[in-house]
């Protein structure tokens, strides 16, 4: 069942994980503005000294000659004076007119004003066309264990954003419109799921998925150009044989519901830099229709980007809807003489014992 650029090896490091979980933290601060203080300017006023006049200007005035009579600095000054302290008032001064005679009935005046004419209602006025920016999630159970994750977020048109689910993660990248719909292999009967942008924004939403009991499901997950591979042999199945399931040959949904055979799902976008990927492999082990071994193995093949350096997974394994098993891999690859043979781990994951229902 081994190829001839296969290599058995036992270099890898496992490490079992009781559970995945992380925690977000967001703090902003706002400074304290300052207000500014109110300044009073004041105005100061000086008072002057009376004017003194001296000498009786009448008296002078009658002893000369109204002819002849001149008048001197000293009476010019005296004239105005008095001009000045006597002004004559006018003829007619402006009144304030009166107020009615007969008293106002203070009964009758309250509800006169109570009885105006209301105004006139205004116009609703017409809200503006809004474009709303929350991002919406639901999920739809589907057949073999599967939902159906639809992204609805109008702001975040070609963004990149991370999935989440029970620990396992991956990378994707919302379309125009801003939205997406991915095909998710469920890990527990309450699932959830949630998305995570680069931002900072987030949305989540939750299904239950009763039918997980019925299968059994594996999972290997990776950030980046790893070269992992996960390849399932049902029944004896040997490479590129019927029952030879993995990404080129994933199997079909239809068989995986009736019992028949397995189906893969490869999830992420491997076109992004240091994505998330992850593969998972499901057969209805409450469905099958014959008994036997279905064996797992994990490939990491030798690339010119892992070449010569370590490279890091996680497997997930769930089986009928039981707890969740979690082991780490850490792995030394060849050097890049190597390019193009694979490193074969055949105990990361559990072979599936499968009886006929």
């Amino acid at each position: 069942m081994i190829g001839p650029r296969r290599i058995l090896t036992a270099g890898g490091t496992f490490a079992c994980a009781l559970g995945i979980g992380f925690i977000m933290q967001n703090t902003a601060s706002t400074p304290n503005g300052a207000v500014p203080e109110n300044s009073v300017q004041v105005a100061s006023l000086a008072a002057t000294a009376p004017l003194k006049v001296t000498g009786n200007p009448e008296k002078n005035a009658a002893a000369a000659p109204r002819d002849t009579q001149r008048q001197t600095p000293q009476d010019q000054t005296a004239v105005m004076f008095k001009s000045a302290m006597n002004p004559a008032p006018p003829k007619s001064a402006p009144q304030p007119k009166r107020l009615p005679s007969q008293p106002v009935d203070r009964a009758m005046a309250i509800p006169a004003s109570l009885t105006d004419q209301p105004i006139a209602k205004l116009p609703n006025d017409v809200p503006a066309p809004g474009f709303s920016c929350d991002i919406e999630m639901t999920a739809n159970v589907q057949a073999a264990a599967m939902v159906e994750v639809l992204l609805n977020a109008p702001c975040m048109a070609n963004e990149r954003f991370t999935l989440h689910h029970n620990g396992m993660m991956i990378s994707e990248v919302t379309n125009d419109d801003g939205q997406i719909r991915i095909n998710v292999p469920a890990l527990s009967t309450a699932a959830v799921f949630m998305a995570s942008f680069v931002n900072g924004k987030a949305a989540m939403v939750s299904a239950t998925v009763d039918t997980l009991e019925y299968y059994d499901r594996a999972v290997v997950q990776w950030q980046g150009e790893s070269g992992l591979q996960l390849h399932a042999f049902e029944f004896g199945a040997d490479y590129d044989g019927a029952g030879h399931i993995w990404a080129k040959t994933k199997g079909d949904l239809e068989q995986a519901v009736n019992g028949k055979s397995g189906v893969m799902s490869r999830l992420g976008a491997d076109h992004l830099r240091a994505a998330y990927m992850a593969e998972v492999y499901t057969f209805p082990s409450g469905l099958a229709q014959q008994s036997g071994d279905v064996a797992l193995i994990v490939e990491a093949e030798v690339t010119q980007a892992n070449c010569g350096r370590d490279i890091t997974a996680q497997s997930l394994e769930v089986s009928g809807a039981g707890p969740l098993r979690v082991r780490d891999l850490e792995l030394a690859m060849p050097g890049c003489n190597a390019i193009g043979d694979f490193l074969v781990l055949k105990n990361m994951l559990n072979d599936m014992k499968i009886a006929r229902r």
